[in-house]
């Protein structure tokens, strides 16, 4: 009996430090002042969007109109289709920041 009360605890335990370290990772990529979208950029979208944003961006829109494409993805006229990022943990702020660097960038 005393192992199984040993093994209940150790499990408890277990599972609490596991959701404390998925809060604080959560709690890490909502903040948009420590993203990095030079780095989110080069990870996620310059295999389609080019080095220099210079594929399948258009820099004219709105910007609340590209936050929204970030956000909710995009079905293009001929594959691939932007993805929303929005699910993959990308907030509105990150989608902001995402889009300026993307400007900044264009050539």
């Amino acid at each position: 009996m005393k192992k199984l009360r040993t093994l209940a605890l150790a499990t408890a335990i277990t599972m609490l430090i596991a959701v404390f370290v998925l809060i604080s990772a959560a709690a890490r990529t909502g903040n948009a002042d420590d993203f990095d979208s030079a780095a989110t950029y080069k990870g996620k979208c310059v295999a389609c969007h080019g080095a220099a944003a210079e594929k399948r961006f258009d820099a004219t829109l709105a910007d609340a109109d590209l936050v929204q494409m970030v956000l909710m993805g995009k079905k293009a006229e001929k594959p691939p289709n932007m993805p929303g990022y929005e699910e993959k943990g990308i907030t509105e702020d990150q989608a902001k920041a995402l889009v300026a660097y993307m400007k900044s960038i264009k050539k």
